[in-house]
């Protein structure tokens, strides 16, 4: 018997949400984002937090009780990082008021607009030129490559301390991950990795409309120091 197999358009069972693993874990959640319908991810699926997450949990200096303001902005920022590395089109941006929306990082040059920021990617707008990195040169996808490498365990995040709430959001934060790969130089030197754990502290000063949309950021912190101990293991 020849049975005839339909065929299935396959897009229809692509899930569009995140799954529990990437909401938080044993009933914590920690972004509980939900796209727009339809959404297009910028890799045709939505993004798994399961590595970063573990690395959180583990890793993490503050538990924030759930409906603080510290876990409030905490999951504010976590599902605004969903939107700005893992949707290219801002017309799917929830997370931010994306007509108004500007991004300076350490005073840097001109604020990035919400599409400069979606072509170019959060990295490449928070650490700019520097001698041990280009953000000129590296696209979006290459600089995601390169911190993925080094972080293979994540690089996950947290929210220290809130100082003020909505409208004007000022408050402190620190990334943290194992360097266990190696790390590109904008010279195409590699720098092994070191095994060490990097820290990462800055504040961030956020407004936010009364719905809590993000209208602009300003980030603040030693890129200097982070992207030397990227190359502290010595280039070959």
């Amino acid at each position: 018997h020849n049975h005839r197999i339909p065929l299935i358009d396959m897009a229809e069972f692509v899930p569009q949400q995140l799954s529990d693993e990437s909401r938080g874990q044993e009933g914590e959640v920690i972004r509980d984002y939900v796209p727009m319908e339809g959404v297009p991810w910028r890799y045709g699926s939505p993004p798994n937090y399961s590595v970063v997450n573990k690395a959180y949990f583990e890793g993490r200096s503050k538990i924030h009780s759930a409906g603080s303001l510290e876990a409030v902005v905490q999951n504010i920022v976590k599902n605004w990082e969903v939107e700005s590395h893992h949707i290219a089109d801002t017309a799917y941006w929830k997370t931010m008021k994306v007509d108004e929306f500007v991004a300076v990082s350490n005073n840097m040059r001109c604020p990035f607009s919400a599409k400069q920021m979606a072509e170019v990617g959060p990295y490449n707008m928070l650490l700019g030129k520097h001698d041990l990195y280009n953000a000129e040169q590296e696209t979006y996808d290459t600089a995601n490559d390169i911190f993925k490498t080094c972080f293979s365990e994540g690089f996950p995040w947290e929210v220290l301390e809130v100082h003020s709430g909505p409208p004007t959001v000022s408050f402190t934060w620190r990334h943290w991950g194992k360097m266990t790969g190696e790390y590109r130089g904008p010279d195409g030197t590699i720098y092994p990795p070191t095994g060490e754990t990097i820290e990462l502290y800055g504040n961030c000063v956020a407004r936010v409309t009364s719905e809590l949309q993000i209208v602009a950021l300003e980030l603040f912190f030693d890129r200097h120091d982070f992207i030397k101990k990227l190359a502290a293991g010595g280039g070959k």
